[in-house]
Order: structure tokens, then sequence, then C-alpha cells
């Protein structure tokens, strides 16, 4: 069957501020899952009078929709399968020294900054919406990487059944840790496209990270195309996700029969998680590696 025309979304790289503080000014940081956040509520207030240049915050909350295809990607909010993934790597002890490492629709970046606290080599963050970049993923880094400076902060918070972390353990990252990362907001193709064509170096990743990216059959081809472009001969991908996704049609099982249908990679569910609705963590890697 014809796949549907994906709507084309310029890539862009964000460079972090020499001021970094200038970066957390008037932001409301929550503790969420160990690490701190910016809270998003907050983001929404300062943002709904489309202050944010996409418009997209005042688009959601006028829409009552966490996704609008091709405009906004849900990454205002921390799906609950960022959770289980955090989970896992610390079950599985997943190490992350000296590896180069892709959040792959990031949010608020919590995955790679989990990444950054394992003493990556790098770690990179992409989102679909620039908007996402700046007023979250961005500064959720810095806020990790400086510590509690001198930010005041609204208390615990972990906003999903489970309840309030403790206090985030003393972080491992200074602010020298931002150099090792790089933020980019696009599509996939395009985002896949400018670091592959840049003058800068790039090396592929030894693993990618990502959480409830394939709740949307129709973009199962490019997820599927950038993963095979970006990650190393013998890298991993982690990839959490709900069994199903009521109205958008995907899922972890749909996306399985997808990549067994293409071929390049073998995939193995690593975690079930039953509660409520079920989900999953998947591990990918290609056919060929060892």
């Amino acid at each position: 069957p014809l796949e549907k025309k994906i709507s084309f979304k310029a890539a862009k790289e964000h460079q972090v501020p020499g001021d970094l503080n200038q970066v957390l000014e008037n932001k409301v940081l929550e503790i969420v899952s160990g690490l701190y956040c910016i809270s998003v509520s907050a983001v929404e207030m300062t943002c709904v009078d489309s202050a944010d240049a996409e418009g997209i915050v005042s688009r959601s909350i006028s829409s009552h929709s966490d996704l609008i295809p091709g405009v906004y990607e849900g990454g205002l909010k921390i799906w609950e399968c960022t959770f289980d993934l955090i989970d896992y790597f610390s079950e599985a002890e997943i190490q992350f020294t000296n590896k180069t490492v892709l959040d792959l629709g990031c949010g608020a970046g919590l995955l790679g900054i989990v990444a950054l606290r394992g003493d990556a080599e790098q770690v990179h963050f992409q989102d679909y919406n620039s908007t996402v970049i700046d007023e979250i993923t961005l500064p959720n880094a810095v806020a990790n990487c400086v510590g509690e400076g001198s930010r005041k902060g609204s208390g615990d918070a972990r906003k999903t059944s489970e309840p309030p972390s403790k206090r985030p353990k003393k972080a491992k990252c200074s602010p020298s840790a931002l150099s090792k990362c790089r933020f980019l907001s696009g599509g996939w193709p395009e985002v896949c496209h400018l670091l592959l064509s840049s003058n800068r170096p790039f090396s592929k990743y030894d693993m990618i990270l990502t959480s409830e990216t394939v709740y949307n059959p129709d973009y199962y081809s490019a997820l599927h195309d950038t993963l095979a472009e970006l990650l190393d001969k013998n890298g991993r991908v982690y990839l959490a996700s709900k069994s199903h996704y009521f109205g958008v049609g995907g899922g972890i099982y749909l996306f399985e029969k997808f990549i067994e249908e293409r071929n390049v990679f073998r995939s193995s569910i690593v975690k079930t998680i039953d509660q409520g609705l079920q989900r999953c963590i998947m591990e990918m890697a290609f056919k060929d590696s060892s």
C-alpha cells in the first residue's frame, strides 16, 4: 500500500547559549524521576499567547490534543514509557560510558540526560518541534549540568501514577558536559540529512534511545530508515512503546512486524510491563552485527 506523505519539517541545530543562567531564567524546576525537569505547565503559561514561533502550545491547548500530526508530535508531555526505559537501563545495567548516544523524539530529553549522567561520550537530542528543544529539552540538559545552583524548584513531581521522586543525587554532569551535546529539531529524514551531510565530523551512534515513537504507522518507514542510517554497525536501539495506541493504530507489535518485513534489523522484546495498558521495551540491532 502507498504510504501517506509525511509533511516536511526542516532540520535545525540549536546552539547552547554562553550564559547558562539565562537558559533557566524564569523557568520553574521540578524533580522528575530523579532528574531536574522544567515545569511544562509553566512553559505552557508563558507560551500560550503564541510566544513560541511554531504556535504549538496554543494550538495544542485549544484543540485539547497531545498530538497534531505534522504540526506537534507530543514533545511537551513526558510519556510513561520514558520511565519504563529509564527503569530498564538500571535493571539491565546498561552502560553508557564512552558511548555515542541519540535520544530520538526526545521531548523532555530525560533518556539522553540519563546517558549523559552515565558518562556517555556524546549525546544528541532530536525532537520534531523546535519549541520543544528551546523551551524544554535544552533547559533540562542545562539544569542537570549546573545542578542546584541558585534555581528555585517547585518540589518533587512525577506526573504519572508513581510517588514523587527523591531529590536528585549529586549530578555527575558539570556545565562542561554540555559540550558533549547537540540539539536538533525537525523531521527524521531532514535531521538525518543534516547530520550526514554536514562538514562537522559525525560518527554513527552506539545507542539510539526512543520512547513512544511508534504510535503512528505512517511514520514507520521514516523511523526505520533513520535508525538504519544513523546506527553504528554494532550499535543497539532501545525502544519503549505501548502494545497498541488507540486512535492512531500503531504499537510495538505492528512495528515489530514492519521490522521483520524490511529484514534489516533483528529485534527482541526484552521487557513487558502488564500494569494497565501493556507496555514493552524492544532491543534492535543490525542482522549482520556482532
